[in-house]
């Protein structure tokens, strides 16, 4: 009869608590079970779309679904991979419509040769004159030692020139794409005058960049006014923004895409 009131009693006291728990005297949950769990038959969840118990199916995961809502199966799918061989690991594409303008007062006084100035692996700081396009600055994860990067870059670049311009008028400018603030990438062209007025042109250029640091790296593209002829020095140049309404800032816009082929070396364990 003791046993059978003691029984009672606990099961009372169960049914009262709010939290139990096991192996611990302040439990932090409904059931807190400090120590092994053995689970030797099933586990079943809440699908709340037709609210019933689910099983789940063969090599599914329990994924949490945030506070106060319940669990629910996922497939983990680990591809895989064959060695030695580089696979696409990144693949992401940015735009930008803001992009800058230059008038002829932001020209760099150049007092050394273009070749000795652009050179692979030139800080940005050290490139005078050239600004950002501040919303294709991204940054991008490499995990392998061995990766190529590669970088497509678009834009449109416009100056207000009036029509029947010469030829003689124009303007040379440059674009360069770097990584970690190092130039990896840079093609110089020349916007002329027509008998249009505002003439404008698309510019294209690809990137290249092999076996960057494992870890997080920054990518941006900046561009830079290099000279003007004729009576090109009262005019604006813009990049990837328009000076005049005969276009507008969606035809002018920047993109960017980047892609990272690497030789898979270290798996990073799922977080969330």
């Amino acid at each position: 009869m003791k046993n059978i009131f003691s029984t009672i009693l606990l099961a009372s006291g169960l049914m009262l608590s709010a939290q139990v728990g096991i192996n611990t005297e302040s439990p932090k949950a409904k059931l807190d079970v400090n120590g092994d769990l053995n689970l030797r038959d099933k586990i079943a969840v809440l699908d709340v779309t037709d609210n019933t118990l689910s099983l789940g199916n063969n090599d599914q995961l329990l994924v949490s679904q945030g506070e106060g809502y319940p669990p629910i199966w996922k497939t983990l799918r680990i591809p895989e991979y064959e060695p030695n061989k580089f696979y696409l690991i990144f693949n992401n594409s940015f735009s930008d419509k803001i992009g800058v303008t230059f008038s002829y007062a932001e020209q760099p006084a150049t007092t050394t040769s273009k070749a000795a100035t652009f050179t692979k692996g030139a800080n940005f700081s050290s490139l005078s004159g050239f600004k950002k396009i501040n919303g294709l600055s991204q940054k991008i994860s490499v995990f392998s030692t061995e990766s190529k990067a590669y970088f497509q870059f678009e834009t449109v670049v416009q100056a207000n020139f009036a029509a029947n311009g010469t030829t003689d008028t124009s303007i040379d400018y440059a674009c360069g794409i770097f990584v970690d603030d190092k130039l990896i990438n840079l093609r110089q062209s020349n916007l002329k005058a027509s008998s249009a007025q505002f003439p404008f042109l698309t510019h294209n250029q690809i990137g290249f960049v092999t076996n960057l640091s494992k870890g997080d790296h920054t990518v941006s593209v900046a561009c830079s006014r290099l000279a003007s002829y004729g009576n090109s020095t009262n005019r604006n140049l813009a990049i990837g923004i328009n000076t005049n309404n005969n276009i507008n800032d969606f035809i002018a816009q920047s993109s960017l895409k980047v892609e990272v082929y690497e030789v898979p070396q270290v798996f990073n364990p799922i977080i969330k």
